[in-house]
């Protein structure tokens, strides 16, 4: 049975089961596209159906790409992975560590042991939290005032660390910090940035932080499942006005377009003759840069945000420059040293360089780490390696 035969099959039975209100993939090698489907409505109860080339929140799976911008300057030595991060976005020397509470509420908080580095911000070992995978940053957010990071609101950026810099791993702002690390050395907006050197070389031209008219003509509904399993429609929209663009998670984008982005990696920096990125710079991106960390462990303080998640043990995970690296063979999947990652709003993808294999999977509902999905998520990748 062929590829196209088998995943169609699988997906089909998989939206018609209700695991997922809709679905759209897309899957490559370094030669080309190997397999694309969507199927179900953009909204479910809907007529409209998905197509391969329909717009989803791609959530943070925009980390990859907006990291892919910043390596760019690094390359070009305007950038450094290594010096204090505040020598370019100044706010930044202002963050300190959070110790806890006072018995009136009140945040406690000491300076850092070491400065923050670009590279603690894309490995996630900055010590920057998100709101909803922590119950101190929730608790601050409560005592200050200070606003959801989900708003683009600049605000946000004023959360505190959990721990000093390089001693644990936990998910979350720092490549949003990132993103303004790029806009202070490139003098442009990030979706200008990315637009121009990212999204224009590779054709990605259904990507961005704001809908075009052609976007929004083609974009997906948006669905919630509730405790009981029901899955209904929910309005969901990023702001169209943000303060600052989310390079941790405000894209919008197509799994074609994201399979373009993702062979350009398995090609080492370059498609169709158009270089993005250094070969050794992709090699660097790849590499696990926590070896000594436990990654990827998250647990849920929102539940209505996401549920924990956990793609493999701890321990048998690390990071790279903004990917999950799986350190295990997984039987009869991916191999190890593996990139992926994922976006709240159930997308997912991985990328094998291994096994010349790239691939995007999702839909569009809330919780993160969907129960139907996640199972079906694994189902999904034996077929993919046995059909090959």
């Amino acid at each position: 049975m062929s590829l196209q035969t088998r995943l169609d099959t699988l997906l089909a039975r998989a939206v018609a089961n209700g695991d997922m209100p809709n679905v759209v993939c897309a899957i490559g090698s370094r030669d080309g596209t190997l397999y694309e489907g969507a199927f179900g409505a953009r909204t479910l109860g809907g007529s409209t159906p998905m197509t391969p080339d329909t717009v989803v929140w791609l959530a943070s799976m925009t980390k990859a790409i907006t990291t892919t911008g910043v390596m760019q300057l690094v390359e070009q030595g305007r950038l450094s992975l290594d010096t204090p991060a505040s020598e370019v976005v100044p706010q930044l020397a202002d963050t300190q560590v959070l110790t806890g509470f006072d018995a009136g509420g009140k945040p406690q908080l000491r300076a850092p042991k070491r400065a923050i580095t670009l590279r603690h911000l894309l490995t996630h070992s900055s010590g920057l939290g998100y709101e909803f995978s922590s119950a101190a940053i929730a608790q601050y957010m409560e005592a200050t005032g200070m606003p959801s990071i989900l708003g683009c609101a600049k605000g946000a950026l004023a959360a505190p660390l959990l721990f000093d810099p390089g001693e644990r791993w936990e998910y979350g702002i720092g490549i949003d910090w990132g993103g303004l690390m790029l806009e202070a050395v490139s003098g442009q907006t990030l979706g200008a940035y990315l637009a121009e050197n990212v999204f224009k070389p590779l054709s990605m031209h259904s990507t961005g932080f704001q809908l075009s008219e052609q976007m929004q003509a083609r974009v997906s509904g948006f669905h919630a499942r509730s405790p009981g399993g029901e899955l209904s429609p929910m309005p969901f929209a990023m702001p169209a006005e943000p303060e600052f663009e989310m390079g941790g998670g405000a894209l919008y984008g197509t799994a074609q377009d994201y399979l373009r982005f993702m062979r350009m990696l398995l090609n080492g920096g370059i498609l169709e003759g158009q270089r993005v990125l250094q070969e050794a710079t992709v090699k660097e991106m790849l590499r696990d840069q926590c070896p000594t960390l436990a990654c990827g462990h998250m647990r849920s303080v929102a539940p209505a945000l996401s549920h924990d998640a956990c793609f493999f043990p701890p321990e048998d995970c690390g990071w790279g420059l903004s990917f999950l690296i799986n350190r295990k063979d997984i039987p009869g999947g991916r191999a190890a040293g593996s990139a992926a990652w994922a976006g709240l709003s159930n997308v997912y993808y991985w990328l094998d360089s291994a096994s010349n294999l790239s691939v995007m999977i999702g839909t569009q509902v809330l919780p993160f780490f969907d129960p139907k999905m996640v199972p079906f998520l694994k189902t999904f990748e034996q077929e993919v390696y046995a059909a090959r």
